[in-house]
């Protein structure tokens, strides 16, 4: 008997059974007695009890093979196993099986390798109905012809279980009917077909006794059970590696099946594709095998809600979808070899106490589970292609948690990357705490940050950073306004020998010395001040980027007037820009008067480089010592101009 079947309440207490075959002849003397002792079987509580001898009498002719042999047994036997039975030997097992009347001791028999017609194999199973025997099981069972009607009895019958196992029917033409009511029909308590190629099994007439079916390996289909309201007591259902495809109709199949607490649709072809359709299962179902089929995550909408225990291994499931309907009685589930990337959230499941996902394809499994997983207590994870990095310290944390046990540890958790860490597993990985806590760098980037904002902005006011961030947006504008208004005027000759860039303060200088002694005499000089050359319209700044781009040379009369004018402030930073974008050496600095170091404000640093780095003409007090400086400063900004048309000397365009 099949190892399921003795697992069913005790169905099938023994484990070895004496066998006795028909044989066309026996080769004994006359007279001769064999004595064979029948092995052990095991009673309910596991205890090893001894069967009676069973003495074999065979009354033999004196030839030396004798025919048409009978077969004695004393009624002292629980356990029976028969076997090579053809047409020719059914009349004598129907005719020993009548000698087992209820009150008999034996409950057990055992068939195999059974080659007879459908006439006689119900003849069988009717005188089986009819004795002692409680317990049957048929191995290799071929069924030739006539398969038709029959009227079976199941009256008074001691049968509580029957297991069919590899039956095969050779007859081409028949009602497939004829054969399924005869054991859908029938009144005990567990009934096995399985390996059997059955396409289809009916619905009991009534209200059946069945507690335990198990059809297993056959060619089952969708059609199983539809609409079927008679199986009342049905309690386990096994249907696995059949042909079943929907699993909205397998829910539908169990809706009337009020005592159902367990079902294996395990390696079938299920998947769920009806969103839209609402699945009804019994109530009482417990226990669900949907391993090995072809359903995705959408099954999470499609499960009995007082669902327990839940094997979904081996299928196509991504992701555990959040917002599905709680499964509050929920307490192992199982999603090994899936296509999971991340450990589920436990918040439709409540009650959840052992998890499986090993052999996924988790790389770093996020801990948000562990907040809404409080009563998990076994988790399998292993076999996974971990990612060993920062993510995985606190997964690697839960082992040594109480409550939380990492089955497997800690051979099935190793790194698969990087590759310089593959191989290396779980319990000896290794990171600081600095390079993972990520407050404590937000923190630390955020004060360094913080710091070099803090230097930038003092630097920034210290010289006056916003001030050249405008000058030079200015200078921009400028330049982008000149080139888009009047490309040719880039295009010019410079038109002035020198620009003057002075303070108002010293004007008195500049108009009574300076432009006198330079634009006079035979090598005029053009001068480009601002008072009389800028253009009106134009902004104080577009004129002196214009004037400044005209000139030659760039003169800058320095004193301590000209560091406290703003003005003179842009013209010498304007003159800079040019003196570095144009790589030129325009700029001659005449020194007034004395600067003192300490007048200087800081955002004249240019300034004080030019005058650590160039030489300037410092204006002598002494009235003989003039003409030479003047001589000096008109060769250093003396060139030949283009004359413009009606332009005098000292006239700016």
């Amino acid at each position: 008997i099949t190892e399921k079947m003795r697992s069913l309440k005790n169905f099938f207490l023994y484990e070895c059974l004496f066998t006795l075959t028909f044989w066309n002849s026996i080769n004994l003397s006359v007279g001769n007695e064999l004595f064979t002792s029948v092995s052990h079987y095991l009673t309910e509580d596991g205890s090893e009890n001894k069967i009676k001898s069973l003495p074999l009498l065979y009354k033999n002719s004196h030839k030396s093979r004798a025919s048409s042999d009978w077969l004695v047994i004393q009624n002292t036997t629980e356990s029976l196993s028969l076997s090579e039975i053809k047409n020719k030997d059914a009349n004598k097992l129907i005719a020993l099986l009548s000698n087992f009347k209820k009150g008999s001791r034996l409950q057990y028999l055992t068939l195999s390798n059974i080659s007879v017609d459908w006439k006689y194999f119900v003849t069988i199973l009717q005188t089986i109905w009819h004795s002692s025997i409680e317990y049957v099981n048929i191995n290799n069972m071929t069924q030739l012809f006539s398969i038709n009607p029959y009227n079976f009895n199941y009256s008074g019958t001691s049968m509580k279980a029957l297991t069919v196992k590899k039956v095969s029917i050779t007859s081409l033409y028949f009602s497939q009917d004829n054969i399924y009511k005869i054991f859908s029909d029938m009144n005990i308590a567990a009934l096995t077909i399985a390996e059997s190629e059955m396409l289809h099994m009916l619905c009991p007439s009534y209200d059946s006794p069945f507690k335990y079916l198990n059809f297993l390996k056959n060619e089952l289909t969708d059609l199983l059970f539809q609409r079927c309201e008679t199986l009342i007591h049905l309690e386990k259902l096994i249907l696995r590696r059949n042909k079943f495809k929907s699993l909205l109709k397998v829910s539908l199949m169990t809706s009337h099946m009020q005592s159902l607490t367990y079902l294996d649709m395990s390696s079938n072809m299920l998947h769920h594709d009806e969103p839209e359709e609402h699945c009804r299962w019994a109530d009482s179902l417990a226990e669900l095998d949907l391993s090995s089929n072809q359903l995705t995550e959408a099954v999470f909408g499609c499960l009995p809600a007082n669902i327990k225990r839940l094997d979904l291994q081996n299928n196509q499931i991504a992701s555990v979808p959040k917002g599905i309907a709680e499964l509050e009685s929920l307490r192992e589930l199982n999603l090994a070899s899936n296509r999971l990337s991340d450990l589920p959230s436990c918040s439709g499941f409540p009650a959840l106490a052992a998890l499986n996902i090993e052999m996924n394809s988790i790389l770093a499994p996020s801990m948000d589970f562990v907040a809404s997983c409080q009563r998990l207590g076994e988790l399998r994870a292993g076999h996974n292609p971990f990612k060993c990095s920062c993510e995985l310290r606190a997964f690697i944390r839960l082992e040594g948690q109480s409550g939380a046990k990492l089955w497997g540890w800690p051979e099935a958790y190793v790194c698969q990357y990087p590759d310089d860490l593959r191989g290396t597993e779980l319990k000896d990985f290794h990171v600081s705490e600095l390079s993972c806590n990520t407050t404590l760098l937000l923190v630390t980037a955020l004060l360094v940050m913080l710091g070099l904002v803090a230097v930038v902005a003092f630097l920034c006011i210290y010289f006056d950073a916003p001030w050249y961030v405008r000058m030079t947006w200015q200078w921009t504008q400028t330049k982008r306004r000149a080139w888009h208004s009047c490309p040719k005027e880039q295009e010019a000759a410079l038109q002035f020998h020198a620009f003057i860039s002075y303070s108002a303060r010293d004007s008195v200088w500049v108009t009574n010395e300076l432009i006198p002694n330079l634009e006079k005499g035979e090598s005029c000089v053009r001068l480009c001040q601002h008072e009389r050359d800028f253009i009106p319209g134009k902004s104080i700044v577009e004129n002196i980027i214009d004037c400044i781009e005209k000139s030659y040379k760039l003169i800058f009369v320095l004193s301590p007037n000209f560091v406290q004018s703003e003005w003179c402030h842009y013209e010498l930073y304007f003159a800079h820009h040019k003196l570095f974008s144009d790589n030129s050496d325009s700029l001659i600095l005449i020194l007034l008067e004395p600067i003192p170091p300490y007048i200087i404000p800081a955002r004249y640093h240019k300034l004080k480089a030019l005058m650590a780095k160039r030489t300037y003409l410092e204006w002598p007090k002494e009235r003989s010592k003039h003409a030479l400086f003047w001589a000096n400063l008109r060769a250093a900004i003396t060139i030949n101009l283009p004359m413009a048309d009606g332009n005098s000397c000292g006239e700016c365009n």
